[in-house]
């Protein structure tokens, strides 16, 4: 008779995370099942495959997965250099997904997780059951699976925030959905530079990723004249606006930083601070009006790209007794590690199966779904994060309670909550918090980058909102 210690441990996502869960599971004798959606291993990785990560390959992989790995012959590249989300996907997470074999399942999109037998009211033997999984398989069908316990590595790709400051659409955002993008674009693609090129862009966000994508319109206006971008954020520009600079542990980030501040400096970019956007209207020409909160109207843009962050999707865990922070949606004792309100530019601590445990026994989020809304996660993390969960479902106490991370310093002083606040002032020590007032400025001169990989992404390194 099969009893739940014969069952596997069920990990949703074959991302980063997923992934290296699975090889911490097999190199402690567990077996594992990996559930992806996509038809690929790390397909929401390559849905950014055009961007460069600000970590280096010494922090993008997991230590179990390179020993699995070791004796089909594979070798880390370059310990030193920055990988995009193409490299990072076939050149390591695809093939340690191949090296786990049928332990990974393609097309299996989990629809529901819960107990045997008991939906989240029911108290009765409810830790002895197995955890049930619904899934839909490629080709529609229906499938029923059985676990001991669940990992959930789904990320929060899938679910980008919206444009308004409420974290609500903006009126008008879904009927000009044509004109609007939550990507950072590609524009090596001769259609998607087209789109771009000698266009008015609108890029709202303040983090890593509207960092990228400020730089990468500037290049493309470098060629083609009338191209220019809109930096739109909510809250006013400080000494700590683009980020870490020289000063970051992580140099590449700190160089992307300096690459968005030169799009502004060099005429590429204009920033419109303390704006709020409330209605998209359509404007002549198949161009789009942002009118803000306190009704100033920009003048019209011909694309929008929206960077405001990622958010998790719990709805298919909606059986489970969950304990998530009612602001972060992240676990509850995990939150005040990494609440923007409280962490602006400090570190984010390592940490555990305890910080990531709920009253649900034997359910785990990891990952950066693990963060909820908060943009400071780093891939090391979630790789710290498996360790310390796997450990614990083989009972190893002694190493899951083990930190093995030392964390760099974030460099990032961006997210929501209290940078949002007008009141929030600038410190003479030009600190992270600069007062919301509504300007259109053009900042410094121009400012030579280091060669560096100029890209970030909200997957690789931290991300912002």
């Amino acid at each position: 008779m099969t009893t739940t210690a014969d069952l596997p441990v069920v990990v949703i996502g074959a991302g980063p995370a997923g992934l290296a869960a699975a090889a911490h599971l097999v190199e402690r004798g567990i077996e594992p099942l990996v559930l992806e959606a996509g038809p690929t291993a790390a397909t929401a990785v390559r849905g950014w495959a055009h961007v460069r990560l600000f970590s280096t390959w010494s922090e993008l992989t997991a230590p179990a997965a390179e020993k699995l790995l070791a004796p089909t012959g594979w070798t880390r590249p370059d310990a030193d250099t920055y990988p995009t989300g193409g490299d990072w996907a076939g050149q390591y997470l695809q093939p340690l997904a191949d090296v786990l074999g049928d332990k990974v399942r393609y097309g299996a999109t989990v629809t529901g997780v819960s107990r045997l037998g008991r939906d989240r009211i029911v108290d009765a033997d409810r830790d002895q059951q197995p955890f049930t999984i619904r899934i839909r398989r490629g080709d529609g069908g229906e499938e029923r699976l059985l676990g001991r316990a669940v990992i959930d590595a789904s990320g929060t790709w899938s679910t980008p925030a919206p444009i308004g400051a409420d974290g609500l659409p903006a009126l008008g955002e879904h009927a000009a959905s044509a004109r609007i993008s939550y990507r950072i674009p590609d524009l090596k693609y001769p259609a998607v530079r087209a789109r771009y090129a000698g266009k008015r862009t609108a890029v709202i966000g303040s983090g890593a990723s509207a960092f990228t994508a400020l730089a990468a319109l500037a290049d493309v206006a470098k060629d083609e004249p009338g191209t220019h971008s809109v930096w739109i954020l909510r809250r006013g520009i400080s000494g700590s606006t683009f980020g870490g600079g020289s000063a970051d542990q992580l140099p590449a980030r700190g160089a992307l930083g300096l690459a968005a501040k030169a799009a502004v400096d060099n005429g590429h970019a204009d920033a419109v601070t303390g704006f709020r956007t409330e209605i998209i209207e359509p404007a002549d020409g198949d161009r789009l009006t942002l009118v803000g909160e306190d009704g100033r109207r920009l003048d019209p843009v011909d694309e929008v790209i929206v960077l405001t962050g990622l958010r998790p999707d719990h709805s298919f865990l909606s059986e489970l007794r969950l304990a998530l922070d009612e602001r972060l949606q992240a676990p509850v004792e995990l939150a005040p590690l990494i609440d923007p309100n409280q962490h602006s530019c400090g570190t984010v601590y390592p940490h555990g199966h305890r910080e990531l445990s709920h009253p649900e026994q034997g359910v785990y989020l990891v990952g950066m779904k693990s963060y909820g809304r908060a943009p400071t996660f780093l891939a090391m993390t979630g790789y710290e994060q498996v360790r310390s969960v796997t450990a614990a479902l083989a009972g190893d106490t002694e190493a899951a309670d083990r930190v093995e991370l030392t964390l760099p310093e974030t460099g990032v002083c961006g997210g929501a909550g209290l940078f949002d606040e007008p009141a929030a002032g600038q410190t003479d020590e030009g600190g992270c918090c600069a007062p919301a007032v509504p300007a259109l400025v053009q900042i410094g001169t121009g400012i030579s980058l280091p060669v560096a990989a100029l890209a970030g992404t909200a997957s690789g390194g931290c991300c912002g909102s």
